[in-house]
């Protein structure tokens, strides 16, 4: 198919041009709080360099490669998982963070981290996880996050986790903004932690955990999109129905007229995520314009977040995601195979937390040192860690039954 090119001399506009150094709101790596357990630092790495190459080096990094997105894994190879959509969040806000002046590195560790704690089968399986597990604080994949980097990746002599800065790991528990300290609703694991090494629960995080909480929001409603309309789960038709992207829609239409599939998927996506990132970074600009933080603690201190969608925006966006929520998440393919996935979760839930005996050895002898409560959190915190297929073999092993899950196809 030949399109015609933009015209010669074609210049973007001046937000698009990337700033020179770190604005003074940024994190900067010299001014780190460091590290809870200190290490000397390396000669060839910020801070925030080594956090993200840690985090890419972790176990838990590479199980999201076996977690569901919105599809079952093995569904097939065109749909996202956790690792594929971890990927297209860094490089969102990686882009983003160049062009606000901030840290790239630690705009990127906190995307590639944000989903470390989700359990297998997505939000289904955090559901139903905990549900299962109430009785002991319940289940929270961002309390669950900071548990896998902070206490249960094993990779290094000197201390449990991976070590991460004060930085990021304030990122990973407020990406979304500041917490209440004194909360009844405070995940358990934030509190303990937040006890032995203050994250500063009630304050603002810093402008770059900012981009990544909406670089995350960018990134999942267009790849939802795509996958969505690949799956035949709806159509174009009912696309062009949508807020936001539904316009956008009848443009490609009006301008191309019938393409094939994955060009008109791609134009959605690269015209709805254009639109998206241009308002956040118009809008945010004139939020630190009218702050005017000179610091990255002016930031936290501030009393709303300096990264956003405008007002208009936002609206049109929240439209988007209740069509996605009514035409795909709750879409009765993608229902049935996640009712078998609670169920799954469910059952080995009750299993190892009652019979700890079915754990593998060092699981196993993690329950050595308390009763049954003990047993129900390191049960909960092995299932968290599965992937989606591991979980299914396990459910086999234990029970004797094969329970299949189908959400793909029609």
């Amino acid at each position: 198919m030949n399109v015609a090119p933009a015209p010669a001399g074609h210049l973007l506009p001046p937000i698009f041009v990337r700033p020179q150094g770190l604005a003074p709101y940024a994190c900067q790596p010299s001014t780190s709080r460091g590290r809870l357990y200190p290490e000397e630092e390396s000669a060839t790495r910020t801070c925030y360099q080594r956090d993200r190459d840690r985090i890419i080096h972790s176990t838990a990094f590479r199980r999201l490669k076996h977690k569901t997105q919105v599809f079952v894994q093995h569904e097939g190879d065109y749909y996202r998982t956790r690792l594929t959509h971890s990927l297209e969040v860094a490089q969102i806000a990686r882009s983003m963070a160049r062009l606000l002046a901030v840290d790239e590195d630690l705009a990127e560790a906190l995307s590639l981290a944000h989903d470390l704690g989700h359990t297998p089968f997505g939000h289904a399986g955090e559901e139903a996880l905990n549900g299962a597990a109430r009785a002991i604080g319940g289940f929270d994949h961002n309390a669950h996050t900071l548990r896998l980097v902070t206490r249960l990746e094993h990779r290094y002599a000197g201390f449990d986790g991976l070590n991460l800065t004060w930085e990021t790991l304030e990122g990973l528990v407020k990406h979304n903004g500041p917490l209440e300290p004194q909360s009844a609703r405070l995940p358990g694991p934030i509190a303990e932690f937040d006890h032995l090494w203050s994250l500063e629960l009630e304050r603002w995080p810093g402008v770059e955990a900012q981009i990544a909480a909406l670089a995350d929001d960018i990134a999942y409603v267009n790849h939802d999109i795509d996958d969505a309309l690949r799956a035949g789960l709806f159509s174009v038709d009912d696309l062009m129905g949508a807020p936001l992207a539904g316009p956008m829609a009848c443009l490609v239409i009006d301008r191309f007229g019938q393409l094939e599939p994955g060009r008109f998927i791609g134009e959605i996506v690269h015209r709805l995520m254009t639109a998206l990132i241009d308002n956040v970074l118009r809008e945010s600009r004139r939020r630190l314009t009218d702050a005017g933080p000179r610091s990255v603690e002016a930031v936290r201190i501030l009393k709303s977040g300096v990264i956003g969608f405008s007002p208009g925006m936002e609206e049109q966006l929240a439209g988007l995601k209740d069509f996605l929520f009514a035409h795909m998440y709750r879409h009765p393919r993608v229902m049935e195979s996640m009712a078998v996935a609670k169920r799954i979760l469910a059952e080995l839930f009750k299993a190892l937390s009652e019979n700890p005996e079915l754990l593998p050895p060092d699981w196993k002898a993690a329950c050595s040192a308390g009763g049954e409560s003990r047993a129900a959190r390191v049960a909960r915190d092995y299932i968290a860690g599965m992937t989606d297929r591991f979980a299914i073999l396990e459910h086999q092993r234990i029970f004797g039954r094969e329970m299949e899950l189908r959400s793909g196809q029609p």
